[in-house]
């Protein structure tokens, strides 16, 4: 089995609180703040919020944030979990329509040691893909390389789910 390491990422994970509250959570903080263009919130909806990731993996990579504050998957409900389905549905849409990409992944990564950077809020990615986006510059040079700007990205997802309402 190959193995690639991105060191990076041990920084990013270490610089979120272990609070077991909601008191300085980042998510929290985003959904409380209304200034969605400043927290990258792309879409509101009843349950959950979308917000584009600061260290994303690639162009367009957005998590669906439930409100509720948990870091227990079983805790959301029916609705919650429902709402979170049809806002990825939403954001998929747009991505293909602004970005083109050739596939996504889909996830959470529930607790710490499972990559959870934010495990005390759950959350799910959703990671735009493109054939051969991979490369070794995370490994070697301690770099990501991104694309395209997060305001550009932000602009052109929110003109596409303005579109579709």
């Amino acid at each position: 089995m190959e193995r690639l390491f991105s060191p990076w990422r041990s920084e990013y994970i270490g610089s979120f609180s272990k609070k077991p509250n909601d008191e300085g959570c980042l998510f929290c903080a985003a959904a409380k703040d209304k200034n969605d263009p400043r927290r990258l919130i792309l879409l509101r909806r009843k349950y959950c919020f979308v917000m584009m990731n600061l260290y994303p993996y690639n162009s367009g990579h957005v998590m669906v944030v439930p409100y509720t504050h948990t870091s227990d998957f079983g805790r959301l409900s029916a609705e919650e979990h429902a709402d979170v389905m049809t806002a990825a549905a939403r954001l998929i849409e747009a991505l293909n329509k602004t970005m083109k990409p050739q596939g996504f992944n889909f996830g959470a990564n529930l607790g710490r040691v499972a990559g959870a950077g934010i495990d005390q809020h759950i959350h799910f990615h959703l990671v735009p893909r493109w054939n051969g986006d991979t490369n070794f510059m995370p490994t070697l040079a301690d770099t990501k390389l991104v694309s395209e700007s997060m305001q550009s990205t932000y602009k052109k997802l929110k003109k596409a789910l303005a579109a579709k309402k």
